[in-house]
C-alpha cells in the first residue's frame, strides 16, 4: 500500500498557513498542505521532514513536526499521514513543486471548489484547532 504525506505548517505567529496551488492532478488547481509520496522503507517522521524540505526549503530546524492523524484508503490501496508543525522562526519558503503561498485563516476549507481532497483540508483543520495546545507548543 503506498504511503503519503501531508504537513500543515503554520507561521510563528499561528496566523497564517502554509498552502499550495497544485500544478499537477489530481486536484490540479487547487489549494492543499504540501507533502508528497512516503519511499518503501521509509519511516513516517523521515519522510514527512524530507518532503517539507524538498518542496518548501524548510528544514527540521525550523519547526517541530507533531503527527495528527492518518487516512487509509483500502479502495485505492493507498494511506496518508498527516503531521502539524508551527515554524520556530521566520523562513523564506520556495520550492518548484506546486506555487507556495501563505493564507489567511478566515476562508472555508471545506469548499471543495477551492481546496484539494473533498473537505479533508477543512477537517484537518477542525482538529489541529482542537488540539491547538498540544499541537502549537
Amino acid at each position: 500500500m503506498q504511503g503519503y504525506n501531508l504537513i500543515v505548517v503554520f507561521d510563528k505567529t499561528e496566523q497564517k498557513l502554509l498552502m499550495c496551488k497544485r500544478k499537477k492532478e489530481p486536484y490540479k488547481g487547487l489549494s492543499n498542505f504540501v507533502g508528497g509520496k512516503i519511499e518503501a522503507g521509509e519511516e513516517g517522521y523521515a519522510a514527512a521532514y524530507r518532503e517539507l524540505e524538498e518542496e518548501t526549503s524548510i528544514t527540521k530546524k525550523d519547526i517541530i513536526l507533531t503527527h495528527l492523524m492518518d487516512f487509509t484508503y483500502h479502495l485505492d490501496q493507498c494511506y496518508v499521514q498527516v503531521y502539524v508543525g508551527k515554524l520556530n522562526q521566520t523562513v523564506v519558503v520556495k520550492g518548484e513543486e506546486n506555487d507556495l503561498y501563505w493564507s489567511t485563516l478566515d476562508h472555508d476549507f471545506f469548499d471543495a471548489s477551492k481546496y484539494a481532497g473533498e473537505g479533508n483540508i477543512g477537517h484537518i483543520l477542525m482538529h489541529v484547532f482542537m488540539n491547538k495546545e498540544m499541537l502549537l507548543k
